[in-house]
């Protein structure tokens, strides 16, 4: 995230712990000085990451989101930077909430005036370090399990857009079920956001293959773009083909 220094990941990681790691700590144990460590924590507080307040620090991101973003984190950054490659100078596009879609701005920096509508807090940071991004962020209930923008208003707002692309993810996806998801509200907004674009992107890691979700989002068929890793499988991509859905596989 946000091209992260191996000290500043190593901080993240104490953090989410869920001990306290005053600076005197975090300096004790990563062997650096105080004036470093509080260096490293104004800009991870900067990039969004961390909350500084009255002498302690906290990762800025719900505990149970820490533990989804850390798996299968190098496809999801390669599918990430792939489907970055599919934005265009001036366009106007949608981002879901979900791990590896909110990895996707940090592959934008280059280029220029790229308008964003989105429901994820976890893409803020980036608007913060890019002035080239501008980043309309829908209103609703805030989920902290998703790091997400939900419900009636947030589909209201949404309506009221129309963009070239609609960036998905998913928690799950087969031929026969589509795209699932373990939450009515997430669902609901992966719908209205499809339904306001010219192309929809879906992009999902290998590892969600198979898996079957308890809402359905829609059929693999209201997908035009699938951008995921080279563990997806062969025979899969054979039929989406068929039904006339384009893959690409990052590598």
């Amino acid at each position: 995230m946000l091209g992260l220094s191996p000290r500043e990941k190593e901080i993240l990681q104490l953090l989410r712990s869920g001990e306290e790691y005053p600076v005197s700590r975090l300096s004790e144990k990563l062997g650096v000085s105080a004036v470093t460590i509080r260096g490293d924590l104004r800009d991870l507080d900067v990039k969004g990451l961390v909350i500084r307040s009255h002498g302690r620090v906290v990762v800025a991101s719900a505990p149970q989101t820490a533990v989804r973003d850390d798996s299968n984190t190098p496809q999801k950054d390669l599918i990430a930077k792939l489907a970055a490659s599919l934005v265009k100078d001036d366009d106007f596009i949608m981002i879901t909430n979900g791990s590896t879609c909110s990895m996707l701005p940090r592959h934008l920096f280059g280029k220029r005036n790229v308008r964003i509508v989105t429901n994820s807090t976890l893409i803020l940071p980036y608007a913060r370090a890019n002035s080239q991004l501008q980043v309309t962020l829908v209103g609703g209930e805030y989920r902290s399990q998703a790091e997400a923008v939900v419900g009636p208003t947030a589909i209201a707002q949404i309506e009221n857009y129309h963009v070239s692309t609609t960036f998905c993810g998913t928690d799950g996806f087969t031929m026969e079920h589509g795209l699932t998801t373990s939450l009515i509200e997430n669902a609901q907004v992966v719908q209205r956001m499809c339904a306001q674009a010219t192309r929809r992107v879906l992009c999902v890691d290998s590892s969600k293959v198979g898996n079957r979700g308890f809402v359905r989002i829609m059929p693999v068929t209201e997908i035009d773009t699938i951008v995921t890793d080279s563990g997806f499988p062969s025979d899969l991509i054979a039929q989406l083909e068929e039904q006339g859905v384009e893959v690409l596989i990052a590598t």
